[in-house]
């Protein structure tokens, strides 16, 4: 019944058409563009909005202007012709229609089918944003907010942000939440921004509803609720949203905080999602999957191929993991200078591992192509360099395996221009973070007074926290102390406590100095030693 009305509605708005009522000839290429009540025919559409619009009326110069401005025919923008579209939008801005005056300015900002004029832009924004169309009031806004042809202007900005937000325009909603999230010209109202988050996304605006799903995800401003968080993510996801699919294949990975199960499978799919529209974060990620056979089968080359996508948009994890494939050649064929060359990417970037393993090459001539051995003194004095100065940015981060490497290197400079006590004091930075080895050498430095006042106290402290640890020199070294009393008061229990930890550990001398303690030790405190030990 439909069919039979709107093909009745068809043959009269044609005969109309055909008499030349301008109204009719719009209308009818309107059913055409739609394939309402006949059959699609763009072609025929043009004929027929042509014969309205030079007729004068503006409605049909605006449609005729926008089939210009996209093409048609068999293959989208076939025929685009943007000289036409800036025409026939010129007629019907100049009648005052908001819709064309609006796409004038547009043209004219991008510079399509007519040469860039921010002025030009400007007047025409302003013309439609006068008759209230919300997309030119939301663009005056952003001349407004960067100086564009006007004079920059925040309130101004947000005042034509305003205008387009309250007639329900979704961008300018965002920003409105934006400003509102960052105080940024609006006082700071975490409710309000939250508001206007919400007025865009439930019309379907994508970084709105990521925005909305991340304050879910971590709970700001808004209760925790993996749920809700999936929900928004989601809405964003299906539109090809790609931080929102990362995320959501983020929560589906690990549960993320939210009492959710994990999805290994509904993760690999959105990280893949993400991945294939260029999220380097998602790339990595589907490298390392591919590396380590995680939800996938292993293979190097493929976790190759992703790392690589990532590591040219300059993803430093991805840059790293690239050049860790590139020096034990899987995936890849070995190239230590390839492997290099990725690694320093990474660590320019401030990667920590990737500075780490810099220094370690160097320390160890590996990017000189000789040992330590081999190296003549200048080059192994450039390698120090290089890696002194690739340790300190690892260790300037924290990493205590960094802060004792750095330690043993400023050991090494014979140079006599480094103070001892800057060994020390990286020890120690180390130390504090329970790094054994290096709680070991800032006890030997205070036993030995090397770079500090000789302190037994302070020696015992540290010997003991790197023995707790398993550290067998440290062991042996507070049995010592204890034989001795060196530090702590004399315990022969503890010695031989430590000793036999020691020894049993296969340090030679733990055992025959244990031998020397037993034998000035009661069967009683012999029997309480082993006790100690087992209780150990």
């Amino acid at each position: 019944m439909d069919e039979s009305r709107h093909t009745a509605e068809f043959l009269r708005v044609k005969a109309l058409a055909e008499r030349g009522v301008a109204t009719a000839q719009h209308s009818l290429g309107f059913m055409y563009v739609n394939g309402q009540g006949v059959p699609r025919n763009e072609e025929l559409a043009v004929a027929w909005y042509r014969m309205a619009a030079s007729s004068g009326l503006e409605q049909a110069q605006y449609n005729l202007g926008v089939l210009y401005q996209r093409g048609w025919g068999p293959e989208p923008g076939m025929t685009q012709d943007l000289v036409q579209a800036v025409y026939w939008y010129r007629q019907a801005a100049e009648q005052g229609y908001a819709p064309a005056q609006y796409n004038l300015g547009w043209l004219y900002a991008k510079g399509q089918g007519v040469g860039a004029d921010v002025q030009q832009a400007l007047h025409w924004f302003t013309q439609a944003a006068g008759q209230g169309d919300a997309g030119a009031q939301h663009n005056l806004g952003m001349m407004y907010e960067g100086g564009k042809g006007v004079p920059q202007d925040l309130a101004q900005a947000l005042a034509w942000y305003r205008r387009a937000a309250e007639q329900g325009y979704a961008r300018s909603q965002f920003n409105l939440a934006l400003r509102h999230d960052s105080g940024q010209g609006l006082p700071r109202d975490a409710q309000q921004a939250v508001h206007w988050l919400r007025k865009a996304a439930e019309q379907g605006y994508a970084p709105a509803q990521f925005n909305l799903g991340l304050r879910y995800d971590k709970g700001q401003d808004l209760p925790q609720d993996g749920a809700k968080a999936i929900e928004w993510y989601g809405r964003a996801a299906a539109q090809g949203h790609s931080s929102s699919q990362f995320n959501l294949a983020l929560i589906h990975d690990n549960g993320h905080g939210h009492n959710l199960d994990p999805d290994p499978v509904q993760a690999l799919h959105w990280f893949r999602k993400a991945a294939e529209q260029g999220h380097a974060g998602a790339q990595d990620n589907l490298g390392l999957r591919f590396e380590n056979g995680l939800g996938v089968d292993q293979d190097h080359a493929q976790a190759a191929h992703w790392y690589r996508q990532a590591a040219e948009q300059g993803f430093a994890g991805a840059q790293y993991h690239l050049g860790l494939l590139y020096a034990a050649g899987l995936g890849v064929p070995r190239d230590a200078a390839a492997a290099a060359d990725w690694t320093r990417r990474a660590a320019e970037q401030g990667h920590l591992r990737a500075q780490f393993d810099l220094a370690l090459r160097y320390a160890s001539g590996q990017l000189s192509g000789q040992t330590r051995e081999q190296a003549d003194a200048g080059s192994a004095a450039a390698d120090l360099q290089q890696a002194l100065y690739w340790c300190r940015k690892a260790a300037d981060q924290d990493y205590a395996p960094a802060q004792y490497m750095l330690a043993q290197l400023l050991d090494r400079d014979d140079s006599g221009s480094v103070d001892p006590r800057q060994a020390g004091d990286w020890y120690r930075k180390a130390a504090e973070q329970g790094h054994a080895q290096a709680q070991f050498a800032l006890g030997l430095r205070y036993d030995s007074a090397h770079g500090v006042a000789r302190d037994y106290e302070a020696a015992h402290f540290w010997y003991l926290g790197a023995a707790r640890q398993g550290h067998v020199r440290a062991q042996f070294n507070l049995g010592v102390m204890y034989a001795a009393g060196q530090g702590v008061p004399p315990d022969q229990i503890e010695a031989y406590a430590w000793l036999h930890r020691a020894g049993a550990a296969g340090l030679a001398s733990a055992a025959r100095y244990l031998q020397r303690v037993a034998a000035r030790m009661s069967p009683a405190m012999l029997a309480q030693a082993d006790t100690l030990i087992g209780g150990a």
